[in-house]
């Protein structure tokens, strides 16, 4: 049986054009067919090349193959990623030989319940935002956790995020940073006009409602992983929970979480007295 691998990359980026490349290349020299696009037919992995939003994109274009996604960082912090740009032959051997195993990542499904009566639905690695959708004039929401009403208060938005998103949107909210084998979702208020509307971290079986006021100054809009956007009216009603879909990424190192989160942020750890593997520590 012929071995398939995918390789996801920005198409228009010179750097990630020629990156790619260079992974079809190393991936053919070992016998690897080698697509650009899904094709309905299995696949055995994927290398991302770019920046999360790559991957993000990438696991929404393979969701339900199975496939484990390998990313190496062409863009700036890379959070997903597990190498970077001088690694590319390294992530194509490895993918080919094998030699990797694979993080589990839990995702959110959400129904978005219109004012028309008319249902929509859709799902996220990182996180679902509603945010207003003018820049002037503030979006009041009211938020319900397990079906019951919580608080609502004005605000730019509301970011829901699974242990995956903690260190993207919700983070720049304000939002606590989650290890990745924590089942929880999170619910990060983006600058609310509240007394009461702090982070908060929800258990796994736990669902969040977030409901778009019929008096709400500005319309919003609801996006997905960045990518995709759907415009919700005053009234709607937007409901996320855990979903039994997981993405598979692939690791090529056993390092643990501490440490990719002191190297793509940059954290001093100057001080430390304990054991480290960390450079520079």
């Amino acid at each position: 049986m012929t071995r398939r691998i995918l390789i996801a990359s920005h198409p228009f980026r010179p750097e990630a054009v020629q990156a790619a490349e260079v992974a079809r290349q190393a991936l053919v020299d070992q016998g690897v067919e080698v697509l650009t696009r899904m094709d309905g037919e299995p696949i055995e992995a994927v290398i991302v090349l770019g920046g999360d939003g790559t991957l993000l994109r990438a696991a929404r274009d393979t969701r339900g193959s199975g496939a484990p996604l390998l990313g190496v960082n062409l863009g700036h912090v890379g959070f997903l990623a597990e190498l970077e740009r001088e690694d590319i032959h390294h992530a194509a051997a490895c993918l080919a030989r094998g030699e990797y195993w694979t993080e589990q990542r839990r995702t959110v499904e959400v129904t978005i319940h219109h004012p028309d009566s008319s249902i929509q639905h859709g799902w996220a690695l990182n996180e679902v935002t509603v945010e207003r959708m003018e820049m002037l004039g503030t979006l009041d929401v009211a938020v319900g956790v397990d079906g019951r009403p919580l608080s609502s208060f004005g605000c730019d938005g509301v970011v829901v995020a699974t242990p995956t998103g903690s260190t993207a949107h919700a983070f720049s909210g304000g939002g606590p940073v989650v290890w990745p084998e924590v089942e929880a979702i999170l619910v990060v208020p983006l600058a609310a006009h509240a007394l009461f509307a702090r982070p908060l971290v929800l258990g796994p079986h736990s669902h969040v409602t977030v409901q778009v006021l019929e008096q709400s100054p500005a319309e919003a809009v609801l996006v997905l992983d960045g990518a995709e956007m759907v415009d919700v009216r005053r009234g709607a009603r937007i409901e996320v929970r855990m979903s039994d879909e997981v993405v598979h990424l692939a690791r090529t190192s056993d390092a643990p979480f501490t440490e990719r989160l002191v190297r793509k942020f940059g954290l001093p750890t100057v001080g430390w007295r304990g054991p480290s593997h960390v450079d520079g520590s």
